[in-house]
């Protein structure tokens, strides 16, 4: 039996996390998993609450916020499994879904990460994710599978490759972070798990949805619906990716694409829904790329704020 290290972040939501654990301790029939629960940076500190509450997980207190890759990957290095089962703290689990999930990774040699299928939490029965389409590198654009549509099983056959697993809740093989690396630190919030996918897809593996395999997703709760926070590193990010992972040739055309069209029309959706403050996060995140390597870890957002 392969060991599976179930690895959260906390960041200001212990009662959200709590929940997660609570869907894990009710659900969970999988015999070998250890669950990692990392605290990045809370104001309020639960652990030593928690280790008192739940002494059978473990628990790891980060100082700082480090961001989503910066958090999971403090959660990966103490990790022991064979299988790491990366999930937000807020999500909540469905019976069998490790089990699933590992009989797919068990089964497919060529098969490094697998995302479950994604039900939003707060409306039950509509999908959020059943895969991704690939990278349209000259828009930095792609679809997610499914999103906002009741599910009445008609993507219930799709089992199989996908443009990217999730963020949300994706298992990767150990040996797969062993030859790609962890994830890229630098992008701290969105677009981290895209980077990863690419990494690890030219390391010759593949990224599957598993259709029958099912968790339930709070979305937006630690950053809101709308936010400054989540505008500047949209846009950073979405700029970052193309940086990073994108022919030449599709990096020069994304750069107009995204200077004549997409400014433009975030800056009248800004206006429009009276968000006129976020027009300078978008012209932060744009120099930010002109004015940082694409290794740069300088975040460009006050810390504070976060």
């Amino acid at each position: 039996m392969k060991l599976v290290s179930i690895i959260t972040v906390n960041f200001n939501q212990s009662y959200v996390t709590e929940a997660l654990l609570q869907s894990i301790i009710s659900t969970n029939s999988y015999d070998g998993i250890e669950v990692i629960i990392v605290d990045n940076g809370s104001k309020v500190n639960s652990v030593p609450e928690w280790e008192i509450k739940y002494p059978e997980f473990k628990f790891i207190r980060s100082e700082a916020n480090l961001g989503f890759a910066g958090g999971n990957n403090l959660g990966i290095r103490a990790a022991k499994g064979d299988y790491l089962f990366l999930v937000n703290n807020d999500t909540e689990f469905t019976p069998g879904l490790v089990e699933t999930l590992v009989s797919v990774l068990d089964e497919n040699p060529k098969v490094g990460v697998v995302s479950p299928k994604i039900r939003y939490f707060d409306e039950p029965g509509m999908l959020q994710y059943m895969g991704y389409t690939a990278m349209n590198y000259f828009t930095a654009s792609n679809s997610c599978i499914g999103q906002f549509e009741t599910d009445r099983g008609q993507y219930d056959d799709l089992t199989g490759p996908t443009g990217y697993a999730h963020g949300a809740a994706m298992m990767i093989k150990k040996e797969c972070i062993e030859k790609a690396g962890l994830m890229s630190e630098n992008f701290f919030l969105y677009y981290e798990e895209l980077d990863w996918c690419d990494h690890i897809k030219k390391k010759g593996y593949q990224i599957w949805v598993v259709t029958n395999a099912l968790i339930y997703h709070k979305e937006s709760v630690s950053v809101g619906k709308a936010s400054a926070l989540k505008e500047f590193f949209m846009n950073r990010n979405r700029i970052l990716f193309i940086r990073r992972n994108a022919p030449v040739i599709a990096r020069f055309i994304f750069y107009i694409y995204f200077i004549l069209l997409v400014t433009p029309r975030n800056v009248l959706k800004y206006m429009k829904d009276g968000h006129s403050d976020f027009i300078k996060w978008l012209l932060k995140a744009i120099w930010w790329n002109i004015t940082q390597n694409k290794n740069s870890t300088k975040l460009g957002y006050p810390i504070n704020k976060l």
